[in-house]
Parts: C-alpha cells; sequence; structure tokens
C-alpha cells in the first residue's frame, strides 16, 4: 500500500521578509511625526493642567478656610484637563481616529468601567460633596459608626479620623456621606450629665444644694448655660439626682471636667452625711400570708395593711404538721 507524502513546506524569500519589515519601518517613520506632535500635545496639556491646578488651590486656599476643599478643586481640574489632553492627542497621533470613534470606543468601555470601579468613583463624589457642603473640617471630633476621633484629613477618596487612643481610621467617604455622623466639636459648648444615687431617708433638696454647689466650684465648667442637678429617677434602691453642666467640646477637656465633677460632688455629698447606697436586694423566701404571720392590720411584703385585712389562706397539710412540731417541741 502506497503512503502519500506531506506536502513540502512552502518556501520563504529573504526578500519578502525584507520587504515586510521594510514596509513595518516605514509605516512607523511615517506616522513617527504624528506620534511626535501627539506627545507634544500631551506634554503642553499637562503643563497648562500643573499651572491650572496650582492656581486653583492658590484661590481656593485665599477664599476658603477650608485647605483640604481648595486641594480637592485643584485636583479635579488638573484631572480634566489631563483627560482633555489625552484625548485631543490621541486624535492627533491617529487620525484614524476620530473624535466620534474615540467616545464610541469610550462609551462602550465606560459601562464596564463603572461597574468595575463603582466603589471608587461612589466615594471620589462623596468626597466632592463633603468638600464642597462641609458639615465638618479638619481638626473636628466626630463619630462615624464605631470610631471616635479628630479628623486628620479629608480626602477624595477617604477621610482620615484619628482615635483618642492613637489609631489612625480611614473611612470611606461614601459611608460617611450615607451614614449618621456626629459631630461633636460643630457648637461651641457640650453638655455633660451624670446620675448619684442617695438613700431614700435622705432630703432630696438638701442633696440637690450640695451636689449643685459642688459642679460650680469646679474650674472649667461654665457658669452660662448654669449647671444643674433633677431629681430623675426613684430607682429599686436608691434616688438617682442627674447632674447636669456644659463644658468646650474638646475631648481633653471633657474628661479632665468630668473627673474633676465626679470628685467634688461624691465628696461634697459624703461630707455632707448624704448617703451613696450600693445597690441592694430583698429576697421572700414565702408570700407571708400564712395564718400564723401574726397581726394582720401592719403592712407586710404581699399582704397589704388595713383595720380590715383579708382574711388568710388555711394552712396546708405541711404547715399544720411543722406547727404541732413546734408545739411538741416547746
Amino acid at each position: 500500500m502506497n503512503t502519500a507524502s506531506p506536502p513540502a513546506a512552502a518556501s520563504v524569500h529573504p526578500s519578502e521578509i525584507w520587504a515586510t519589515v521594510n514596509g513595518m519601518i516605514n509605516g512607523f517613520l511615517a506616522m513617527l511625526p504624528l506620534l511626535v506632535a501627539g506627545t507634544a500635545v500631551f506634554l503642553i496639556f499637562w503643563a497648562i493642567a500643573s499651572g491650572v491646578r496650582r492656581t486653583v488651590e492658590s484661590v481656593a486656599k485665599r477664599r476658603s478656610e477650608f485647605p483640604s476643599a481648595a486641594t480637592a478643586f485643584g485636583r479635579l481640574a488638573y484631572i480634566g484637563l489631563m483627560l482633555l489632553g489625552l484625548l485631543i492627542a490621541v486624535t492627533v497621533a491617529f487620525p484614524s481616529m476620530t473624535p466620534a470613534k474615540l467616545f464610541s470606543v469610550l462609551g462602550i468601555g465606560g459601562v464596564a468601567i463603572g461597574f468595575a470601579f463603582k466603589d471608587i468613583f461612589q466615594n471620589l463624589l462623596a468626597g466632592i460633596l463633603l468638600l464642597i457642603r462641609h458639615p465638618f473640617r479638619a481638626g473636628d471630633e466626630i463619630t462615624s459608626g464605631g470610631f471616635t476621633g479628630t479628623v486628620e484629613s479629608i480626602e477624595t477618596r477617604a477621610t482620615y479620623i484619628r482615635t483618642y487612643d492613637g489609631q489612625r481610621i480611614i473611612v470611606p467617604n461614601s459611608v460617611i456621606y450615607t451614614e449618621p455622623v456626629t459631630v461633636i466639636t460643630a457648637y461651641d459648648l457640650l453638655r455633660s450629665s451624670y446620675d448619684v444615687g442617695i438613700g431614700y431617708s435622705d432630703d432630696v433638696t438638701q442633696a440637690k444644694a450640695i451636689a449643685l454647689e459642688a459642679v460650680r466650684s469646679v474650674e472649667g465648667v461654665l457658669a452660662e448655660p448654669a449647671p444643674d442637678v433633677l431629681l430623675w429617677d426613684l430607682a429599686g434602691s436608691s434616688k438617682n439626682l442627674r447632674v447636669r453642666w456644659w463644658t468646650k467640646p474638646k475631648r481633653a477637656g471633657v474628661v479632665a471636667i468630668r473627673d474633676k465633677v465626679l470628685q467634688a460632688v461624691a465628696e461634697a455629698l459624703a461630707g455632707a452625711g448624704i448617703d451613696l447606697p450600693f445597690p441592694t436586694q430583698q429576697i421572700l423566701f414565702h408570700d407571708q400570708t400564712e395564718a400564723s404571720d401574726g397581726d394582720r392590720t401592719r403592712q407586710r411584703e404581699g399582704w397589704p395593711a388595713g383595720e380590715s385585712p383579708p382574711e388568710p389562706r388555711p394552712l396546708n397539710r405541711v404547715e399544720i404538721l411543722r406547727m404541732s412540731r413546734k408545739d411538741e417541741a416547746v
């Protein structure tokens, strides 16, 4: 049986290879002036964008008290001009790439880019809105989520917070813009409060006067608005007084003054003989409504007082047996 031999490989003449390479070189050399022109256009826009960025930042800093906003506006101007320069440079370097074709390509790819970088764009937009609306500024003390601290800076992507224990927390701007944020230093004054329990046998008016005088004596407590002491709760083992006072809102001062206020109030009440009771609990092992409980006209737990108290329930067999054993022992 005869086997067919494989076809011979087609031979490529060296002249054809050289012609192909020569064509690529000639094409590149023909395109080189356009590439140089496109690069020059891009460099020109880069220089313009850098100058505009510096100008915008300097003007915004002079007219605004928020340096972070000035930096953000400068960055936005820089990015916008660089994108415009890139589009023009591409159309200069590649004449076949008309603006219509370029925008068509960008439109198709923009959808994919938008989905891929959704979080980045969301944080960027939230950062711009934060820098424009200024709900807080660098140096303010805020609470965002479970973090409380001082704002170090507001960037276009995230806000940097330094907590009171020295940690840096980076919070995405979209989180800060869409969730509640407590701005502790938004106003010049901050009210603090603390509940102090006194005994039920103590005089409330006297205790309130003593506590109020103690609060007023503490340096750093503002005289206006004035501090006050209110009877706030009749608790299980104490009558609770709520002590309230105003200070400057900075955390360091608030903590130091709170320490002095609590110490002054506790020492003043104890010095005046006012009881500061511990929580107590009374446990009854029976309802005290048996016939052997004694005088029914007196107030007892689980049984109403009065001249005509209800009849006690009859003793059960166990109780009768117990009573009889007590009588025999006697």
